[in-house]
């Protein structure tokens, strides 16, 4: 049953890394924090992005603590 689970868990993620490759995600040598989490929400997301599902990542609303001077 393990097996079976795991093999399911594998092709998920794989169908999740073809619609990231197919969105040309991974063309960008330099990343961000917003590309890298639609990449990683898009592989996890696996075939549901073939039913609509279209995941991104905003992050400009972070608040960075800044170093002390």
């Amino acid at each position: 049953m393990t097996r079976i689970l795991s093999l399911l868990v594998v092709v998920w993620l794989v169908i999740g890394a073809i619609a990231a490759y197919q969105r040309d995600y991974f063309s960008d040598i330099e990343t961000n924090c917003a590309e890298a989490g639609s990449i990683a929400l898009t592989v996890v997301a696996g075939p549901l992005n073939y039913v609509g599902v279209n995941p991104e990542v905003d992050c400009s609303e972070i608040d960075v603590p800044q170093p002390s001077e």
